[in-house]
């Protein structure tokens, strides 16, 4: 789901409400118990990355300052959806916030010079429950939009499985 806040702009700048617990709980999204925030710099590609149940996250990111591509995964088994991607741009400029709910794996690039990202997690970290793909699974044919000599991936994020291999026991619930 994407949320598209209103911006409030005059010549002393803007305001916006980025989070209003009611209007995500009205639309079944939340309570989120955990912030956290990330800074990557030019060509930078994390994930993809999920918590397994019983400790699964359902995020809700938006960009502070500069500009990635934010991808998502369903990874829910029986899913009409099932091993397809959806990307969308999240920028500082456009405001936009990316809900990612559970049973989907989740990444991102980052497009300028650096990126601030903030994401509320309605479930806390738990290392036991990592689970991941690997960012270039040619199966998934994800555009990261950042030429291959220019990417900067963990080791741990360039040894992930296959979307096939990975571990996973998220069921899909219609």
């Amino acid at each position: 789901m994407v949320i598209e806040p209103v911006i409030n702009k005059d010549e002393r700048g803007y305001f916006l409400e980025s989070y209003n617990d009611q209007v995500y709980r009205d639309n079944k999204i939340g309570p989120f118990v955990q912030d956290n925030e990330s800074y990557s710099v030019a060509g930078v590609i994390r994930g993809l990355h999920y918590q397994l149940p019983p400790h699964a996250q359902a995020k809700l990111v938006r960009v502070i300052h500069g500009r990635i591509i934010d991808v998502a995964v369903d990874i829910r088994k029986n899913s009409p959806t099932f091993g397809q991607h959806y990307s969308i741009e999240l920028s500082g400029e456009n405001k936009k916030q990316f809900y990612i709910p559970r049973g989907f794996a989740h990444g991102f690039s980052v497009l300028g010079d650096r990126a601030v990202l903030l994401y509320k997690c309605d479930g806390y970290y738990n290392k036991e429950s990592e689970g991941g793909i690997l960012y270039n699974d040619p199966g998934l044919n994800i555009d990261w939009k950042v030429a291959p000599d220019k990417r900067l991936i963990s080791k741990k994020d360039q040894e992930l499985p296959s979307f096939g291999n990975c571990r996973n026991t998220f069921i899909y619930e219609s």
